[in-house]
């Protein structure tokens, strides 16, 4: 018996020293892009992620083990779903799941633990959930319902019909409590959900913007907290959105998109142990005769008080007079999907920081270009109209600047039922604005900035990267490029938010990538977004100029539906996501073969918007440039040849990667032969720095006809006055082209430029977002004469990836930061920089300092990455790290000792080095 003790204390104490070595869990857990603990998601086979704890002698992962059970219970030992066991493996993002199936509404739980370089492992993470949506046609029950609202709709601009706006209501009631509750919800059009008078979400506009004819996002909500036993309400607002407005300029669009309808089906679980199910059907009632009177997303909404109806959303209230929905069946053409990234939501608030009184009106000043609506706290008469118009600027005068709005009234209007303060925003449209001018108010009281509030509205991401440095004006273009960034990620990538437009321009986003997915956590939102290109592509592999298709031209561009295969690749290569890439390969392929399909022994003769908006274009107003159709074409039929080829790569197809590596090779010659003579200058075509860039930013051309390129380029830049001369296609190579051939001094003389064309200059004319061209407004001599003059578009945002990845220094070598490279070039009137980034593995930062010839540098590099650390110098000069002189070891190897800088690989780990500039 003794023994019996002695061994069972032996073995409880060895079980505790093993307990004791354990180290610390995995931590931030998600699945696919970056989703956390989802309820309604998109996925029956989603990937799985985590990152390394920050912690001493934690280096980098050697193994891992999932465990995946349809129960809490189950984990980690006993996993009904999926069990890795131990997977040798340093891979810790994108985890492909391989498990048993998973069907519609299933909660499933996973935890994850690794091992660490010492084969040490870690405690089990905390349990992670996700939850399905419904996730085919055949899990709905419920039918379209709606009013036909065509007949009793208003006719707004252009003579489109506007539909009047619907209020539906459905009662039921319950015997029992509630376990759980889920609302599955979508519209063609949009709405607003109610359960017992509570608004269900703060999503903005739900469902979002998809080609409709394809596919329909549907959203779902925990509503538990909301359900009672006993009678119950269930109320939506509905309205048209983007689904039957007069979207874009395609009127047989907006003819043909029929009144919005609802598809609801709200299903509960109660704790008798049955289930219930609250579907759309035909026991609906609803109205128009609700107090929004107009909604339209380009001209704003009015709504009339005096229509208000008391306690609608609530058991309290009598519907006999509202009418009986109509109903119809679920097209089985157009599929329901759950939606694939957050919705838009009220993100912040701006208030008025000052106030400009007219005769009768009073002009409330943001201070700040932006996307969402305005909270009006504001005194009324009864019967008074209290109108609500947005300006991005002033005119010189102090009147509204609206020219740029064009056809997009761009109006608010509320009709006071009685006197008193008044507090009101419009629910089914944005506007684009700095300003917003009041009248119709009480004009006995004295306005206050208290008034407005401006509401930022956009989809729900977080902000992932940061940038700052010594320079107020650089800091003033990270801020315009990230509310840029803001105000045109509402749901799509829009070009502009105010005008009557706000669509989905390919050309624009692709130049952009890199840019928004530094700033923000946008890898779920470009994810859904190509599953549009993919649903829009044309049979014969065209992509449409915007997307959804709100055009129907059937017409394509090279440089826009070049965003097919860019975008994914550049999202693969910031994330890491190899999924990404294998949804988007056959769209890809595709879009390859149509370029071939306008070639001529390799030549193209696409349709091209060209170098968009360049400056000091030959021909006046010629908004496309003076760089070749053809040679950007060809140049885009390169490049993209050669992603393709790399994607096939990545994905171990050999045959078509030799495929479109053979193509490529075809293209190069055939474009350098066209395009270039033997002395490396432009032939047969104008001679344009964009011309040159492509050439050289693609990889285009043989080694030897390259280098005697690169001082074409240079001279050309000289010839501006070192003033760039490039439009969306031409900037975003501008950076790049220069890094890489070591003109960094040039670059950053560009970017410093202060007169026009340069990024500053909009800056010095008070811009708060970047501009649709580089001469919008001029304070010399006013505004753009063309009504294409928008204040808040992103494209040439597009340079601030140069100053994350060079001017504070963080890039990825490999995909998703798996491999870091930490290459600061300070230069100009630069004293310092500095830059983090939430990458898939952890924290990045890069913060520099100059203090007199010395250089500081601190970086810091996450768990299960490596980085190659390139640190400035004097020519010989000693480098120091935690101010002791830097020699090679295990955690630091010196691997490259040149004239002006010193190479380093470096672990994970926070290091602070030193070194001599001068």
């Amino acid at each position: 018996m003794c023994k019996n003790i002695i061994i069972c204390s032996v073995s409880l104490l060895f079980s505790i020293s093993c307990q004791e070595k354990k180290i610390a869990s995995p931590e931030s857990l998600s699945i696919s892009e970056g989703f956390i603990n989802p309820i309604g998601f998109y996925d029956a086979t989603p990937t799985f992620s985590w990152k390394l704890p920050i912690e001493r002698n934690i280096e980098s992962q050697s193994a891992y083990q999932i465990v995946v059970a349809s129960n809490l219970e189950s984990l980690p030992d006993n996993p009904d779903l999926w069990n890795t066991e131990k997977e040798l493996s340093s891979q810790s993002t994108f985890i492909e799941y391989k498990g048993k199936p998973i069907t519609s509404g299933q909660k499933v739980y996973w935890q994850v633990r690794y091992w660490d370089q010492n084969d040490q492992s870690s405690t089990w993470s905390e349990a992670s959930t996700f939850e399905m949506g419904l996730l085919s046609n055949d899990d709905w029950k419920a039918k379209w319902i709606g009013l036909d609202t065509a007949k009793d709709s208003i006719k707004g601009t252009n003579g489109v019909i506007i539909n009047t706006p619907q209020y539906l209501r459905k009662k039921f009631e319950l015997t029992s409590d509630v376990i759980s509750a889920r609302l599955y919800i979508t519209a063609k059009g949009v709405f607003d959900v109610h359960l017992n008078g509570e608004d269900v979400s703060g999503d903005v506009m739900p469902p979002g913007w998809t080609p409709y004819n394809k596919r329909i996002e549907t959203l779902t909500y925990d509503v538990t907290d909301l359900i009672v036993s006993g009678e119950n309400m269930i109320a939506i607002e509905l309205a048209s959105g983007w689904h039957s407005g007069r979207l874009g300029w395609n009127k047989t669009l907006w003819e043909n998109s029929g009144s919005p309808k609802v598809l609801c089906q709200l299903e509960l679980f109660l704790k008798d142990g049955s289930k219930k199910t609250i579907i759309s059907d035909n026991t609906w009632k609803a109205t128009t005769k609700g107090p929004i009177r107009f909604t339209e997303i380009y001209d704003g909404e009015t709504y009339d008080a005096n229509y208000e109806m008391i306690n609608w959303t609530t058991n309290n209230f009598d519907d006999k007079k509202w009418s009986t929905v109509i109903t119809s069946t679920i097209d089985e053409q157009v599929k329901l999907e759950p939606k694939r990234h957050a919705a838009v939501k009220a993100k912040l608030q701006i208030p008025s920081k000052g106030i400009i009184k007219t005769e009768n009106a009073a002009i409330f000043d943001l201070k700040q270009n932006m996307v969402g609506v305005a909270v009006v706290k504001a005194p009324m008469k009864k019967g008074d109209t209290l109108r609500m118009r947005f300006s991005e600027m002033l005119q010189p005068d102090g009147t509204f600047y609206t020219d740029n709005y064009r056809s997009a009234k761009s109006t608010d209007y509320y009709i006071a039922s009685k006197d008193g303060m008044i507090e009101w925003a419009p629910k089914f449209t944005f506007h684009g604005f700095r300003y917003v001018e009041l009248s119709g108010f009480d004009m006995s009281q004295e306005p206050m900035n208290e008034w407005v509030t401006g509401v930022v509205q956009y989809s729900d991401f977080e902000e992932h990267g940061t940038f700052t440095s010594s320079h107020n004006k650089l800091n003033q273009l990270q801020s315009n490029i990230v509310w840029g960034l803001r105000g045109n990620f509402f749901d799509i990538p829009t070009d502009c938010p105010q005008r009557d437009e706000r669509l989905g321009w390919t050309g624009d986003a692709q130049v952009f990538v890199p840019t928004s997915i530094f700033n923000a956590d946008v890898h779920a939102f470009w994810a859904s977004w190509l599953q549009s290109l993919t649903e829009a592509q044309y049979e014969n592999g065209g992509i449409p100029f915007v997307v959804p298709d709100a055009l129907k031209n059937n017409k394509v561009s090279s440089g826009w539906g070049d965003a097919a295969v860019i975008i994914p690749w550049e999202v693969y290569y910031r994330t890491g996501n190899v999924t990404i890439l294998k949804d988007n390969f056959e769209m890809m392929k595709a879009w390859v073969a149509h370029h071939q399909s306008v070639t001529n022994k390799y030549i193209s003769d696409m349709n091209s918007f060209s170098d968009w908006l360049q400056p000091f274009p030959k021909k006046e107003n010629n908004r496309r440039g003076d760089t070749s159709k053809n040679l950007i074409s060809t140049a885009y039929f390169g490049y993209v040849t050669k992603l393709t080829a790399q994607t096939a790569k990545v994905l171990g197809k050999s045959e078509e990667q030799a495929k479109y590596e053979a193509l490529s090779v075809a293209i190069c010659k055939a474009f350098e032969k066209e395009f270039f003579d033997e002395n490396g200058e432009i032939q047969n075509s104008e001679k344009t720095q964009t011309a040159y860039l492509l050439a050289l930013g693609f990889d285009l051309l043989s080694p030897e006809i390259e280098e005697k390129a690169i001082p074409h380029l240079l001279d050309k830049i000289k010839e501006a006055d070192n003033h760039l001369r490039t439009g969306f296609l031409g900037t975003p190579l501008l950076s790049k082209v220069l890094d890489d051939i070591g003109e960094y001094e040039l670059m950053y003389e560009i970017l410093f430029k202060e007169t026009y064309p340069s990024w500053f200059y909009s800056i010095n004319q008070g811009a708060t977002t970047m501009w649709e061209r580089w001469n919008s407004y001029s304070k010399k001599e006013g505004f753009n004469k063309q009504r294409m003059n928008s204040l808040n578009h992103y494209a040439y945002g597009a340079i601030g990836q140069w100053m994350y990845e060079r001017i504070a220094g963080i890039a990825p070598l490999e995909a998703g930061y798996k491999k870091i490279r930490i290459a600061p070039v300070p230069g100009n009137r630069l004293t310092s920089a500095s830059s983090s980034y939430d990458s898939p593995y952890g924290i990045i930062k890069s913060i520099w300092k100059l203090e007199g010839s010395t250089f500081n540098l601190e970086v810091t590099i996450p768990p299960n990455t490596t980085a190659i650390v390139r640190i400035p110098s004097k020519q010989q000069s000693k480098i120091y790290m935690d101010e002791a002189e830097l020699v090679s070891s295990d955690i630091v190897k010196i691997v490259e000792i040149v004239d002006d800088y010193m190479e380093l690989e470096v672990l994970p780990g926070t290091y602070k080095f030193k070194s001599i500039l001068q």
